[in-house]
Protein backbone atom coordinates (compact mmCIF):
# COMPACT_ATOMS: atom_id res chain seq x y z
CA UNK A 1 0.00 0.00 0.00
CA UNK A 2 0.84 3.52 -0.50
CA UNK A 3 0.99 5.95 2.63
CA UNK A 4 1.25 9.70 2.69
CA UNK A 5 2.55 10.74 6.18
CA UNK A 6 2.07 14.90 7.99
CA UNK A 7 3.10 15.41 11.04
CA UNK A 8 2.59 18.32 13.77
CA UNK A 9 5.64 17.79 16.29
CA UNK A 10 7.08 19.63 18.99
CA UNK A 11 10.37 21.17 18.65
CA UNK A 12 11.92 18.87 20.92
CA UNK A 13 10.57 15.42 19.54
CA UNK A 14 10.23 16.39 16.07
CA UNK A 15 14.43 15.18 14.66
CA UNK A 16 13.10 11.74 16.59
CA UNK A 17 9.84 11.51 14.38
CA UNK A 18 11.85 12.61 11.33
CA UNK A 19 14.72 9.92 12.14
CA UNK A 20 11.39 6.94 12.47
CA UNK A 21 10.39 7.99 9.46
CA UNK A 22 13.20 8.00 7.26
CA UNK A 23 13.70 4.22 7.62
CA UNK A 24 9.98 3.36 6.15
CA UNK A 25 9.32 6.30 3.59
CA UNK A 26 10.70 9.23 1.56
CA UNK A 27 11.13 12.52 3.16
CA UNK A 28 9.63 15.11 0.19
CA UNK A 29 8.62 18.08 2.61
CA UNK A 30 9.33 19.37 5.70
CA UNK A 31 6.79 17.78 7.67
CA UNK A 32 5.37 15.12 5.09
CA UNK A 33 6.72 11.71 4.08
CA UNK A 34 5.49 8.77 1.54
CA UNK A 35 6.17 5.60 0.27
CA UNK A 36 5.09 1.83 -0.61
CA UNK A 37 5.26 -0.09 2.74
CA UNK A 38 3.82 -3.23 4.21
CA UNK A 39 0.79 -3.62 6.45
CA UNK A 40 3.05 -5.09 8.97
CA UNK A 41 6.03 -2.34 8.71
CA UNK A 42 3.38 0.40 8.83
CA UNK A 43 2.14 -0.82 12.30
CA UNK A 44 5.83 -1.65 13.51
CA UNK A 45 6.70 2.18 12.27
CA UNK A 46 3.38 3.32 14.36
CA UNK A 47 4.45 1.50 17.52
CA UNK A 48 8.14 3.42 16.88
CA UNK A 49 6.17 6.56 16.88
CA UNK A 50 4.17 6.03 19.44
CA UNK A 51 6.70 6.17 21.73
CA UNK A 52 8.32 9.09 21.11
CA UNK A 53 5.13 11.24 20.80
CA UNK A 54 3.26 13.26 23.25
CA UNK A 55 -0.42 12.18 22.38
CA UNK A 56 -2.10 15.02 24.15
CA UNK A 57 0.30 17.97 21.93
CA UNK A 58 1.51 15.58 18.72
CA UNK A 59 -0.16 14.82 15.93
CA UNK A 60 0.69 12.12 12.98
CA UNK A 61 -1.73 11.51 9.96
CA UNK A 62 -1.31 8.37 8.15
CA UNK A 63 -3.40 8.76 4.17
CA UNK A 64 -3.56 4.89 2.94
CA UNK A 65 -4.02 4.77 -0.35
CA UNK A 66 -5.00 1.13 -1.46
CA UNK A 67 -4.85 2.04 -5.62
CA UNK A 68 -2.13 4.74 -6.21
CA UNK A 69 -2.76 4.64 -9.57
CA UNK A 70 -6.05 7.13 -8.63
CA UNK A 71 -3.55 9.75 -7.03
CA UNK A 72 -2.23 12.95 -9.28
CA UNK A 73 0.64 14.58 -8.03
CA UNK A 74 1.60 18.06 -8.99
CA UNK A 75 4.77 20.19 -7.92
CA UNK A 76 4.76 23.70 -7.89
CA UNK A 77 9.08 24.74 -7.16
CA UNK A 78 11.97 21.91 -6.43
CA UNK A 79 10.77 18.32 -5.61
CA UNK A 80 12.91 17.67 -2.23
CA UNK A 81 12.79 14.03 -2.64
CA UNK A 82 11.88 12.44 -6.05
CA UNK A 83 9.40 9.11 -6.09
CA UNK A 84 8.62 7.81 -9.20
CA UNK A 85 5.99 5.99 -7.10
CA UNK A 86 3.23 9.07 -7.78
CA UNK A 87 2.94 10.20 -11.24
Amino acid sequence: MYVIITYDISEERVNKVRKVLKRYFNWVQNSVFEGEITLAKLEKCKLELSFIIDKDVDSVYFYLIDNRNNVNKTVLGIEKDVTDNIY
